[in-house]
């Protein structure tokens, strides 16, 4: 088990992490790029911008000095969005200590480079080791967390001794934590799925119903785990907690991000409209330019994911674009 861990990154995952470490006595830290929001967490008590309807802990530190953020960590988690961690990273890596692990919460592939939250940490650091890295990632929906309301997850890592620390350290009596050795599957599958969310929120913004949105569930996950096999991921993966699982619960859960804005998207709101109303990132717009191209590399189809590309930043219509994928031809369900 860690025992000291410093939180790059003040949104709402990154705030329950640090509630859940407290309420178990590992000291934690959190850091984040803005100063005076960090200074009205401490003032208030509370992550009014992020995740507001919960008290902080006491013994939580808000640490708004780069020089200090990570001094004395044996763990650091990166709770930073995927299209930020490189800049975020960039300013902080000549004060994030050698040899000490880092556990990423983040889901997305970046643009531009098409890289993985854990490969843009090890490009940045100059770290060519993939065994100091770990990711934690599930359906595991940050207000659900803070409600202590019965929850899992994986702890991946290709070192396994790394794995098991961190689910030793994130385990209790409301968050069940598995390993898993799989880091590829575990990062891609929780990337992709925020694409499905949009097209499940989509769904429900027309009104589609719901054999439509298991069909998309079904489909959606043949695509990510189509993807994933490509890239070397391996099958298991893709019908555990961090695919199927994870999945699940960013189409149907109202909290979702990414099923809300899709959800925007199906009623007739323009991308910039329904971007407006969060204050989160939603991270399945950026990802899905980056899964399309991905796609392209490894030669894989993936229509969900570009139909959902066409709606977003091409201007297809909604209704050309499921019309467009229930003409596609025929084949055999489960083809690879």
């Amino acid at each position: 088990m860690f025992e000291n861990v410093t939180i790059i990154g003040d949104g709402a995952m990154g705030t329950v992490l640090a509630m859940l470490l407290c309420e178990k006595g590992i000291p934690a830290r959190m850091w984040g790029h803005d100063a005076d929001h960090l200074s009205q967490m401490q003032a208030r008590r509370r992550n009014v911008k992020f995740f507001p309807d919960y008290a902080l802990p006491p013994i939580l530190v808000l640490e708004a000095s780069d020089d200090l953020a990570m001094r004395d960590a044996d763990l650091i988690i990166s709770a930073v969005p995927c299209q930020f961690i490189r800049s975020v990273w960039i300013r902080l890596k000549d004060h994030a200590p050698p040899g000490v692990p880092i556990l990423s919460v983040a889901k997305g592939i970046e643009n531009e480079t098409l890289l993985r939250p854990t490969q843009i940490l090890a490009e940045v650091l100059g770290r060519s080791d993939p065994a100091g890295f770990c990711v934690l990632s599930g359906p595991t929906i940050a207000d659900e967390l803070a409600r202590r309301l019965p929850a899992t997850a994986c702890a991946a890592s290709s070192d396994e001794a790394l794995a098991r620390r961190v689910q030793q350290t994130f385990n209790c009596s409301w968050l069940r934590v598995y390993t898993n050795p799989d880091i590829v599957g575990v990062e891609l599958a929780g990337a992709m799925k925020n694409i499905i969310a949009i097209a499940a929120g989509i769904i429900d913004g027309i009104g589609a119903g719901d054999n439509a949105k298991a069909a998309l569930l079904s489909r959606g996950l043949i695509e990510i785990t189509r993807l994933g096999l490509a890239m070397g991921a391996r099958p298991q993966t893709f019908a555990g907690l961090t695919g199927l699982g994870d999945l699940v619960t960013t189409c149907i859960s109202p909290m979702g991000r990414n099923r809300s804005f899709g959800q925007r998207i199906g009623q007739g709101w323009t991308v910039e409209q329904a971007c407006s109303v969060n204050e989160s990132v939603v991270e399945g717009i950026a990802t899905c330019r980056s899964v399309v191209e991905l796609a392209a590399r490894y030669n894989v189809e993936v229509p969900i994911t570009s139909a959902v590309h066409e709606v977003l930043f091409q201007g297809k219509s909604v209704p050309q674009a499921i019309h467009d994928l229930m003409s596609r031809g025929l084949k055999a369900e489960w083809t690879f």
